[in-house]
């Protein structure tokens, strides 16, 4: 459905997030209205604090996987989606802290299942077009033989593991967008995303590069979580973002995605890059491995390249000049809103959304 006015609406959830945030920042650049709707469950709000003042943006503090509904919001009134509508759906909620995954385990699971629901069902209600952040965990560990993977993988992912509410989460999104597509004939994208880096980052909940900077600042031991063989890909965030928007754009089912760098590089080289470009003396110490820091596999891109003319441009270099000048302008306030730990709880939802 085209736009009655003349600026799309655009609902992101998950927006006041690292990558959520980023993309509401470039859809304003692009002349859209954004609707950003967060739990800040692993959000914050300093992320967006410089969107509020933009008219074509607004942030409802909302958990996704309870029904919703933005035309029963006065302060969406401006939006008019009682006669407009909505037009795009970008769906990126879902916690994602490393340090303290098991604190998260039902809301991680709730939004990748209820939340996608609730998102499928508001595109439905405003033949809008849906885009889903799925993850590069949904092909399994890395390969053996480490070779690029292809979207036509089908992967191996342990339906009962401790971190399966994640990995099975997003595959069963996957399957609740393609089931909507056949049903319902929603125009739903989905995109792999393989690491991602960039400023607004959270500090101290075990993503890797904002807390290397930080503790490279500091002085302090760069803990890293494995040996000196992990290896690792990194996509600087606008470039993620940037295919993301170029996705959404596409017509006709392309069928997913990935969106990630091939690049592949030892964690400890992309320390040492950092101890440099910061003059510190901190020392590397290794740790035993997270559950979600573990190395992933590198994506083929070939489907990003030839569908969608996209390919990173961000050197690992350029990237990482960019999340250090960030963090030291503005290391107090991050310090500041850093999460030691997220809610243990949350309350689940009274019944699902109406369809």
């Amino acid at each position: 459905m085209p736009p009655v006015f003349d600026k799309k609406n655009i609902l992101v959830t998950g927006g006041a997030g690292f990558i959520g945030s980023h993309v509401c920042e470039k859809l304003l650049a692009t002349g859209a209205r954004v609707i950003c709707v967060d739990n800040l469950v692993s959000a914050q709000l300093n992320n967006i604090d410089f969107l509020l003042k933009n008219p074509d943006f607004e942030f409802i503090r909302q958990d996704i996987v309870m029904p919703f509904d933005p035309e029963q919001y006065p302060e969406l009134e401006r939006f008019k989606i009682k006669f407009q509508g909505v037009q795009e759906i970008y769906h990126l909620a879902c916690p994602m802290s490393p340090k303290h995954f098991e604190q998260t385990r039902m809301q991680t699971l709730y939004a990748n299942s209820v939340g996608m629901k609730n998102v499928l069902d508001l595109a439905v209600k405003y033949h809008a077009k849906a885009l889903f952040t799925s993850t590069s965990t949904v092909y399994g560990p890395r390969p053996a033989d480490n070779h690029a993977l292809k979207e036509e993988e089908v992967g191996c992912v342990n339906a009962l593991s401790s971190r399966a509410c994640y990995d099975e989460g997003k595959r069963f999104a996957e399957t609740c967008c393609a089931t909507y597509r056949q049903v319902h004939n929603v125009d739903v994208k989905i995109a792999r995303v393989f690491r991602t880096y960039g400023p607004r980052e959270r500090l101290f909940s075990g993503e890797m590069i904002p807390d290397f900077i930080v503790n490279a600042l500091d002085g302090k031991d760069i803990e890293i979580y494995g040996d000196e063989t992990f290896l690792t890909s990194l996509c600087y965030v606008t470039d993620v973002v940037d295919a993301l928007i170029k996705l959404m754009n596409t017509d006709g089912d392309l069928g997913p995605v990935n969106v990630g760098s091939d690049l592949d590089m030892p964690i400890v080289d992309v320390v040492r890059t950092i101890l440099e470009m910061t003059g510190s003396s901190s020392r590397i110490v290794f740790q035993p491995s997270l559950m979600f820091m573990t190395p992933l596999g590198l994506p083929d891109l070939a489907k990003a390249k030839e569908k969608l003319g996209w390919m990173p441009l961000v050197r690992l270099e350029e990237g990482l000049k960019k999340i250090i000048d960030y963090t030291v302008a503005n290391r107090q306030l991050l310090s500041g809103f850093a999460q030691t730990a997220p809610p243990a709880t949350i309350k689940p939802p009274q019944g699902p959304a109406p369809a």
